[in-house]
């Protein structure tokens, strides 16, 4: 593959990367849409539903960090899943199993030693 085959690709792929982030803007903002309008409609806000509203609202900072610095995006998806399994935990505590609850507190503890250690990682790539 040539220099000017590679920037070629390169390119393409930064414009589908594009797109597709595009995309995943679009359908968060109409899934905030429908989740406001479920809202207004019940005429009721409950915990589950606030942090419903965080992921939301972190997959737009996803995107937002991917255009600032890619490097740190690498940690929202795991801010994601700490927040999706507390939902979960929430919706669903009272009909689970012991143990499930412990098992996903546990992977929400595992989870943010991770986040932690890839912040600090980044932190110390950024320095040097």
């Amino acid at each position: 593959m040539d220099a000017s085959e590679k920037k070629w690709a390169l390119g393409l792929f930064q414009i589908i990367e594009r797109i597709l982030l595009f995309i995943v803007v679009l359908m968060t903002l109409g899934g905030v849409a429908f989740e406001l309008h479920s809202l207004y409609i019940a005429q009721s806000i409950n915990l589950a539903d606030i942090l419903l509203m965080f992921l939301y609202l972190e997959v737009i900072g996803m995107v937002a960090v991917f255009y600032s610095d890619r490097r740190s995006a690498s940690v929202f998806p795991i801010f994601i899943a700490i927040t999706a399994l507390a939902r979960l935990i929430i919706l669903q505590g009272k009909d689970m199993a012991p143990e499930n609850i412990l098992f996903e507190a546990i992977a929400i503890l595992i989870l943010s030693i991770a986040a932690f250690v890839m912040t600090r990682l980044n932190q110390l790539s950024k320095d040097n």
